[in-house]
């Protein structure tokens, strides 16, 4: 081989190198931590991928995600973040609520992570404050746990009569004595006892319906609980059974027939999940991404619900509706 062949052959060999590794390299890997079941994110899951795209990220093309889904038993979740960080993903999608983000805290202070929950990450100790996270957590607060007198409010004026309203809460969610303290202000304020009862399982809901009936309450809302929408056909059948008008704090509730809902939503939230985990893959850091908190709420009412529990809307609650279901 003459001397400039050979030459021309080195040069041409170290400029495909260097494409052929690249496209060797591993697709970065998302863990994606939730708190019941896939069935349940099927919307916001659409959603979360949808921010990744915007970012330029899309399953399966340059990007993996692992799923790991507790299936509602907030006990799993330990072992299932333990099992990402053993996985050694590039960031960790914790969502659904204040468990997954938490046990995500609890396995790992060095991989990045995005939570989607709606209680104050700051009261939590996810991060530091809003604006500055610090450490290795940021995401999107939307406010739920907050949203419990709103709710209360917006049940008043279906029953403006009502002296006891229930509240359901599971002990197991770690801000369930939070909604209760907040529910007895807010009940203050409209003249209502608050009836609180409790439920960690399907079998503890027969139970906690009864003790509603006995103390004559006359309606119900639910805390922001990731379980309760799990299980929610359950509760909505036991509302309808007793005749018991209920609130909802997610809009899978009315959509399967419960009467109302008044919720953030959850395919912006997970959208935003989506935007934040897809800057963090391209090399941002959490503690310089604010947590963000989205603004978009939705009343939801289910007309044919109310026609079977004889409730008449107030003209100015249909005025204010999102969407009614008939």
């Amino acid at each position: 081989m003459r001397r400039r062949d050979f030459i021309k052959a080195i040069a041409g060999s170290a400029t495909a190198w260097p494409v052929t590794a690249r496209a060797q390299q591993p697709m970065p890997v998302i863990g994606y931590l939730g708190t019941t079941t896939a069935d349940d994110f099927t919307s916001r899951l659409a959603a979360f991928r949808e921010g990744l795209k915007q970012t330029g990220y899309i399953e399966g093309q340059n990007v993996v995600i692992e799923y790991r889904w507790p299936e509602g038993h907030y006990d799993r979740l330990p072992m299932l973040a333990a099992d990402l960080v053993r996985r050694q993903v590039a960031v960790i999608a914790a969502v659904g609520g204040e468990p997954s983000p938490l046990a995500a805290k609890a396995a790992t202070a060095t991989i990045p992570i995005v939570f989607s929950l709606g209680t104050d990450p700051v009261r939590l100790g996810l991060v530091a404050s809003l604006n500055q996270p610090t450490g290795n957590m940021t995401g999107v607060y939307f406010l739920q746990s907050e949203l419990g007198a709103k709710r209360l409010g917006l049940l008043h004026e279906v029953l403006p009569k009502a002296t006891v309203i229930g509240l359901l809460v599971n002990p197991n969610f770690a801000e369930s004595e939070f909604h209760a303290k907040q529910a007895q202000e807010a009940a203050r304020a409209l003249g209502v006892q608050i009836l609180v009862v409790r439920a960690s399982t399907v079998d503890e809901f027969d139970t906690a319906f009864s003790v509603l009936v006995q103390q004559r309450a006359t309606g119900l809302f639910h805390a922001n609980d990731a379980f309760f929408i799990s299980e929610r056909r359950p509760l909505i059948a036991l509302a309808a059974r007793h005749r018991l008008p209920t609130i909802y704090p997610w809009r899978e509730f009315v959509v399967d027939g419960g009467l109302m809902s008044y919720s953030p939503s959850l395919v912006q939230a997970h959208r935003l999940a989506g935007e934040y985990t897809g800057k963090i893959l391209k090399g941002a850091k959490p503690a310089d991404l604010p947590v963000v908190q989205p603004n978009k709420f939705e009343f939801v009412i289910n007309l044919k619900t109310a026609k079977e529990l004889d409730l008449t809307f107030p003209p100015g609650l249909f005025a204010i509706a999102d969407e009614v279901i008939e």
